[in-house]
């Protein structure tokens, strides 16, 4: 690599060098901001369908090689945020389902350093994105944790809720799903649970009868354009709605309602995709076993299905998978 050209600076600068400030602070402010720019080469088209065939098909086993093919892009064109950004995914998907491993070591945290790494990049690059901002705040929550620090966990905290400020409709239930792993008696977890009724509440432009919640009657209102798209079933995310489901049900289980949980439950099989879910007879069992799935969910280390979804086998795929 050749560096001659970069490290010339201006005689001003130069001269400043030897002032107060120092050499260092004038060659970082004087060097040029890095832009986004999309990447149009076939490496990177070819990059991303390999990345959404992977998720879609549910292939944990093709993670590894689906970011060879991203990392690549990425050092060819480091400007483009959504290659950073499914680089990002890639790691947190591995991460979040790792009980699908045979084996799982304890050098899997690392992607949690990696999603956070290039979800930074992401949103360094399109920080209009409130997406590439959540998932961020939720990485930096998550590291400061594995690393013991308080201060990284309180700045993801906030982060978080800044994105949920920027797009309710998304963030809010990112961020009662990173918050539902803690314990059920920690007083977050309640929060988390409200995050997912608000959720509901503004994707259905009403506010739901929580004795009785329904969201047919805002079946209506479905969209794939702008903000409310992140309410519904997608291209994305082809079960999204019910995953939804899936996920708030499981969580009104471990806070002990069992009662609530089923029908919240009960509304993914209102979804008019839900023959063809994939995970729709784990929700059935989930209907069967809510009561005897209080304790289970709040055991400190269940295991697959027994597992509430955002930290399950199916943390990802609930939603993704087509």
């Amino acid at each position: 690599m050749r560096y001659g050209s970069s490290l010339r600076f201006p005689l001003a600068a130069t001269i400043c060098c030897w002032g107060a400030v120092g050499c260092a602070t004038v060659a970082v402010a004087t060097a040029p901001s890095k832009s986004a720019a999309k990447d149009t080469s076939q490496a990177a088209a070819a990059a991303t369908d390999a990345f959404w065939e992977t998720l879609h098909a549910g292939r944990y086993e093709g993670i590894g090689p689906t970011l060879e093919r991203l990392d690549a892009a990425y050092l060819a064109h480091p400007n483009d945020p959504n290659t950073a950004a499914f680089i990002g995914f890639m790691h947190v998907w591995r991460v979040s389902e790792r009980t699908r491993s045979p084996e799982v070591h304890a050098s899997i945290t690392d992607d949690i350093v990696l999603a956070r790494r290039y979800f930074a990049e992401a949103s360094r690059l399109a920080p209009d994105d409130a997406r590439f901002r959540g998932f961020l705040a939720a990485m930096t929550l998550a590291e400061g944790n594995i690393n013991g620090d308080k201060k990284l966990v309180r700045r993801g905290y906030f982060d978080l809720g800044d994105a949920v400020d920027a797009w309710p409709e998304f963030n809010l239930f990112t961020r009662g799903y990173v918050l539902s792993q803690l314990p059920f008696d920690d007083p977050q977890y309640a929060e988390a649970v409200e995050d997912q009724w608000r959720n509901l509440d503004v994707c259905a432009e009403r506010h739901l009868d929580r004795n009785n919640p329904d969201m047919r009657p805002s079946f209506g209102k479905e969209t794939h354009d702008g903000v409310k798209r992140a309410c519904w079933n997608s291209w994305i995310a082809p079960h999204n709605y019910e995953g939804f489901f899936l996920n708030f049900g499981d969580m009104l289980v471990k806070a002990g309602d069992p009662v609530a949980a089923r029908k919240l439950y009960a509304q993914a099989k209102f979804s008019k995709d839900f023959a063809t879910w994939p995970y729709r007879d784990v929700l059935e069992r989930r209907l069967a076993r809510a009561e005897e799935n209080v304790a289970v969910f709040r055991a400190a280390t269940p295991h697959g299905e027994d597992a509430p979804m955002s930290v399950s086998s199916f943390a990802c795929m609930g939603c993704h998978q087509q």
